[in-house]
């Protein structure tokens, strides 16, 4: 009698396995030994989707309660490549599960009885950061000890780092506040095994190049790095040479085509104008559902609330919409209780509302996939729909690379004339009044108006016009006034800097930007400046990461000897500029404030002038020593 000791199928995974002792009598043939073999073989190499891969039961039975049956592409080719430790380059759009394309393999790595961070994961945007958190949460529900820790800009201190100091194995934020951390000695990274960038693309457009590299530099030298982009430029492929070893290579096909059930048009607009362009373009067409897309959060709320005061039920969605409150938007939504949804691109991610009719770009997208994306929320199961593009006069050179994308011609659009507004407003009154002719109560008010008529003397023409003002609350019902085409274009020649986004009195931003209003921008100080060896992109980067703004919402940047200025929206809180205070750029902090008065000294451009060449004219003589 000998004994063989197997391990238990039943037992967790992550815990110490068990010996089994299974007694045998006899030395077992050969056709013995392959039935043992194919009796021991693991259920989850009989099964497909993710059974097959060997991942943990715990994450499987979180994958089965949570209804994912089969992997999606990038999934598939991802998942074995990351769970035998090699690194990966991911090429994927948004959308097509990159998230559990890396979550699944390093939560089946995990070391559950070490509570030091082995796992981070280094995301553009805040709204990112809690989005792949809650998805590390979700496949780890059944993971006993395991914990998650999202840290991000405009987020108190205290409470990332009570969790920190308690002990946490996946660690996701964004790269200014995860290298603040790491400088804290707050984030130490001596156990991690595995480091993800997520949407590196949009981490360095906006402005992070600087700050991931420090981050891969100061990670242990043996660890994992997966990277997923949904694009592959030439700073993302130097990173990948730089910090990846040997990876694997996963792309999967762009799908840029838009359906030929969406109708796609464009319509040049000054800022100044565009709410009111949008407010007649609604007016003027036959709607049902609608999704604006902007991009920063600071405009959602004002535009929604400009839309409901011209009789449209709004409703603005931005990350810092609590999830609650955003299923109960999605929700009316769908039901027709909001007809028009003001939201940002990561706000609307996973947003599926069969009744949409017309998506309206209000800013420009990033790149033409995200334009893409945008727009294919309409024109759903047969029915067509109407994309709308607003661009500033200076933007409509990106037309052509937007009509490659999608494979389809835009086309201009008039803005509507008030006639064409006035027929869809006397159409909706119209339609308001056959409505209420079938409410249950009709008679009883219709009893009320002819107590009025014989009481007053006063005929029920002139009581019907007095009850539509009052529904109407007193607005004008038709628009008076034309007004003049080439209003919603008049600064197409203004100048906001020169066109390669360089400043006559100060350094070249940090690359070129859209145009904004800038009768709505602030200055600010910030007490960093040459001496401390800072760059454009280190401000960018530092503010639109801890003050939660979006990139492009940062305006001119001039830099000095000691200290810089940087134009801020106006609309921006005081709990925003109070995240700036302490943060450090070239070791300085911030200390940001409101600048008063000008600036005496001037900014200072990046390349030294040579002084020994003086173009022709006399050289100046040596300054007398005071």
């Amino acid at each position: 009698m000998s004994n063989v000791e197997i391990e238990n199928p039943a037992a967790e995974t992550d815990q110490e396995p068990q010996p089994v002792p299974v007694k045998i009598s006899a030395q077992p043939s050969k056709e013995s030994q392959q039935e043992t073999k194919q009796a021991a073989e693991p259920e989850s190499e009989k099964q497909g989707g993710f059974h097959a891969f060997g991942l943990k039961p715990t994450i499987l039975k979180a994958l089965d309660r949570s209804g994912y049956k089969e992997p999606t592409p990038i999934q598939a080719q991802t998942i074995s490549h990351l769970l035998k430790g090699r690194d990966v380059v991911g090429q994927a759009q948004t959308g097509t599960g990159k998230t559990a394309a890396f979550a699944l393999p390093m939560l089946n790595r995990i070391d559950v009885a070490n509570r030091k961070p082995q796992v981070l994961v280094l995301t553009p945007t805040r709204e990112l950061a809690i989005q792949v958190a809650k998805a590390f949460e979700t496949y780890a529900r059944d993971i006993p000890g395991l914990s998650v820790l999202p840290i991000y800009g405009g987020q108190e201190y205290q409470s990332q780092l009570r969790p920190l100091k308690r002990g946490v194995q996946v660690v996701v934020g964004t790269p200014g506040r995860v290298m603040d951390h790491m400088r804290r000695g707050s984030l130490k990274l001596q156990d991690l095994n595995c480091l993800v960038l997520d949407e590196a693309d949009e981490m360095l457009r906006m402005g992070f190049a600087e700050d991931v590299d420090w981050i891969l530099t100061q990670a242990p030298k043996q660890r994992q790095i997966a990277l997923f982009s949904a694009t592959m430029p030439k700073q993302i492929r130097e990173i990948a040479q730089k910090h990846l070893n040997d990876p694997a290579e996963v792309t999967i096909a762009q799908k840029a085509a838009t359906a030929d059930t969406v109708n796609q048009s464009y319509v040049v607009c000054s800022p100044r104008y565009k709410q009111t362009a949008l407010a007649r373009i609604l007016e003027a067409s036959e709607t049902d559902g609608v999704i604006v897309f902007v991009k920063m959060r600071s405009t959602t709320e004002p535009l929604a609330e400009h839309l409901a005061k011209a009789g449209f039920k709004t409703a603005a969605l931005n990350g810092d919409v609590a999830q609650k409150k955003r299923e109960k938007i999605v929700e009316k939504l769908r039901k027709g209780e909001v007809d028009v949804l003001i939201a940002t691109d990561v706000a609307a991610r996973g947003l599926d509302v069969q009744r949409i009719s017309h998506v309206v770009n209000y800013d420009l997208p990033h790149d033409s996939e995200a334009y893409v994306h945008r727009i294919g929320r309409t024109g759903r199961a047969g029915r067509s729909g109407e994309a709308i593009l607003f661009l500033n006069p200076r933007e409509k050179y990106q037309l052509t690379r937007l009509e490659k994308a999608t494979r389809q011609v835009i086309a201009p659009m008039e803005l509507p004339t008030n006639r064409a507004v006035n027929k869809q407003r006397v159409a909706r009154f119209h339609e308001q009044i056959t409505h209420g002719l079938a409410h249950p109560e009709l008679e009883t008010y219709q009893s009320l108006v002819e107590q009025y008529v014989r009481e007053n003397e006063v005929s029920i023409e002139m009581i019907a016009a007095s009850l539509a003002v009052l529904a109407n609350r007193g607005r004008s019902i038709l628009v008076k006034g034309e007004l003049k085409k080439d209003s919603f274009a008049d600064n197409s020649r203004r100048s906001h800097g020169d066109r390669d986004g360089s400043n006559k009195r100060g350094h070249r931003n940090s690359g070129p930007r859209p145009p904004r209003d800038d009768s709505s921008m602030k200055t600010f100080r910030i007490e960093v400046g040459r001496q401390h060896h800072v760059q454009p992109g280190n401000i960018v980067g530092a503010i639109a990461n801890n003050a939660n703004l979006e990139g492009n919402a940062i305006g001119k940047i001039q830099i000095y000897d000691r200290f810089s200025t940087v134009d801020l929206p106006e609309s921006v809180s005081r709990e925003k500029l109070d995240a700036l205070q302490d943060i450090e750029v070239g070791g300085q902090k911030l200390k940001i404030r409101r600048m008063e008065g000008k600036v005496s000294e001037r900014p200072k451009p990046f390349k030294k002038r040579n002084n020994n060449y003086s173009g022709g004219k006399k050289k100046p003589s040596p300054r007398r020593p005071r």
